[in-house]
């Protein structure tokens, strides 16, 4: 179990990892990990460090009962590097990834009443990027999903980052790719997180951390009160022992400086990122700290949680939101190598 007490706070709250499952079918890294009827599903990614290709499975977790078991869709497909959205209560769209030969934009959706993966039609008017990898994919509503990163096919890349509206039509099948004005910096395998803004104006906005070389967040969207519709929280407790721990530590105006492929969950007001590679050091690149982005005041700030625990250096992981509890799924370990089968859930101590 990997366990972290905050800085000078010997008496204060901490937190760890702790295992609940492991199957094998889980072990692999860069793949996508969403929440639909309270099963993860897991498409794609790689299997390990030296896979020429990605894996074509798609795996649903039972946290409930702590099972794994392979999707038999038909239709199936190779991605890695991509980014998926549950939509509609039924379909998990997949956007982009790498097919083992190209980055792509298409969409491709699995039914999961159906049980068939489909590959959605480009609507009249789909202005594509040129291919999309290690972006992101945040869900706004059903119908609208915002991708974020830099794109480019296999030889070139753009040098900013392109934010990109995604509309969809789940009768039709349809989605249109629209380009916003504004760019971002080139960022690759950075997270987002559509948190609530505090002050005198609340609303959203998508913010975008990591995936460059430098501790800044940048705004990849912003929507006044009331055209973001939440869902009422679905982690109280979690929020809860979230503001517990932060008031343990001490806050920071800058977040983690060159930070890529860590997994990020939002719980309400709070981003939480864990793992993931430094763009900043020479050696141990891969980390296994835990930053909590706290959006509850203006300006925001960020705590650190190191953690001593080695073993749990994860990189090209997921970590997904359930039953007031957030899991670390899969991504490879210190060696950048090798994928964990495990399955962990965030504790904390008093």
């Amino acid at each position: 179990m990997a366990v972290a007490v905050p800085p000078g706070g010997a008496g204060g709250s901490g937190w760890a990892w702790r295992p609940v499952a492991r199957d094998a079918l889980l072990a692999r890294a860069f793949c996508s990990c969403s929440e639909l009827r309270g099963r993860f599903y897991l498409v794609g990614g790689l299997l390990d460090g030296g896979a020429k290709e990605p894996s074509s499975d798609t795996v649903a977790f039972d946290p409930a009962r702590g099972q794994a078991v392979r999707v038999e869709a038909q239709g199936g497909l190779r991605r890695s590097h991509h980014d998926a959205a549950p939509v509609g209560g039924r379909w998990l769209c997949v956007v982009g990834g790498w097919d083992g030969s190209r980055r792509l934009a298409a969409v491709v959706a699995l039914d999961t009443e159906r049980g068939m993966w489909e590959a959605w039609t480009a609507a009249p008017g789909n202005c594509p990027p040129a291919g999309l990898s290690s972006h992101t994919c945040t869900r706004l509503s059903d119908r609208e999903l915002r991708v974020a990163g830099r794109e480019g096919g296999t030889r070139t890349q753009r040098r900013y980052g392109s934010i990109f509206t995604l509309k969809l039509d789940l009768g039709a099948r349809t989605y249109c790719y629209k380009e916003e004005g504004c760019h971002t910096t080139s960022r690759s395998g950075h997270c987002a997180a559509l948190l609530p803004t505090a002050g005198a104006h609340p609303g959203h906005q998508l913010l975008l951390f990591g995936g460059c070389n430098s501790a800044d967040a940048e705004v990849a969207g912003q929507w006044s009160y009331g055209k973001i519709t939440e869902d009422p929280p679905v982690a109280p407790h979690l929020m809860e022992q979230l503001a517990r721990l932060v008031s343990t530590g001490q806050g920071s105006w800058q977040g983690p400086r060159g930070l890529r492929h860590h997994s990020c969950s939002v719980v309400g007001p709070f981003a939480v990122l864990f793992g993931g590679e430094t763009l900043t050091r020479a050696r141990d690149t891969i980390c296994n700290d835990l930053y909590i982005y706290d959006a509850r005041k203006s300006p925001p700030l960020w705590f650190h949680f190191p953690c001593a625990d080695r073993g749990l250096k994860r990189v090209g992981h997921r970590t997904c939101l359930w039953n007031d509890h957030l899991y670390l799924v899969g991504g490879f370990g210190e060696d950048g190598k090798t994928a964990s089968p495990q399955v962990c859930v965030l504790d904390f101590f008093v």
